[in-house]
């Protein structure tokens, strides 16, 4: 696995000053106008999916954030590829519970339309595909309906290419964000924090993982810069 020699700005010692500590992997109640997704919700969406496929046995997903760093499930295989029509971007607001509050909400990664996206592609154990999709849709979509719901990507990895399930921005979901500068979005990154964590956290961990796997992301490189700045300024400058 490749390993960068950059240095990022962003490290354990900014997150540290911005996270909670109070941190729980308890579920929140979902917000007014969506409800907690049960297993039958989630069967009926793998028995949706899977008919449009031809090959059930051989399942992949494509991670472009958290799901890199944090798997949902177990998996067999691991590769690196690149999706074409998709990029990552914070376009998944407002987070007021996971990793942001009332006050200072966050912004989560969702891969929306145009240019192409490099990240990680999982294939799950064939013989508990619907076991690890449920679990995935647990966290991904514990809160119905979803503003992200899943769909079937091309991934290209080397001379190979896979069909995987991803998550997508549906941008009339009313949890849509765009137009925002990157000093925008680098201003609610620094702040934001919730019961799951603060979304500095979220972004040194996303590129920390990109990086050690070879995977150079530009912009997020430049927003993990932009926001260690924000926090030195907030937390460091009596220093």
């Amino acid at each position: 696995m490749a390993h960068s020699s950059r240095k990022m700005r962003l490290t354990a010692r900014h997150v540290a000053h911005v996270q909670p500590l109070d941190v729980t992997e308890d579920m929140p109640e979902p917000p007014e106008g969506m409800h907690a997704a049960t297993e039958d919700d989630h069967r009926t969406t793998i028995a949706r999916l899977m008919a449009d496929i031809e090959d059930p046995g051989e399942i992949w997903i494509f991670a472009y954030g958290s799901l890199i760093w944090k798997p949902a499930c177990d998996f067999v295989e691991m590769r690196t590829g690149t999706i074409r029509g998709w990029h990552r971007a914070f376009c998944l607001g407002w987070n007021n519970r996971w990793r942001g509050s009332d006050e200072n909400p966050g912004l989560m990664l969702a891969l929306d339309r145009g240019g192409a996206c490099k990240g990680v592609a999982y294939r799950l154990p064939p013989d508990r595909v619907e076991e690890s999709l449920i679990k995935l849709f647990e966290r991904e979509m514990a809160w119905l309906p979803s503003a992200f719901p899943p769909r079937w990507v091309k991934v290209r990895s080397g001379d190979h290419t896979m069909t995987a399930l991803t998550f997508c921005i549906d941008r009339n979901s009313g949890r849509y964000v765009s137009g925002l500068s990157e000093d925008q979005v680098a201003d609610v990154l620094a702040r934001a924090s919730g019961s799951r964590g603060s979304m500095a956290e979220y972004l040194f961990a996303t590129v920390g993982h990109l990086e050690e796997m070879g995977i150079h992301d530009p912009h997020l490189w430049r927003l993990q810069h932009l926001v260690a700045e924000r926090i030195e300024a907030a937390y460091e400058a009596d220093r």
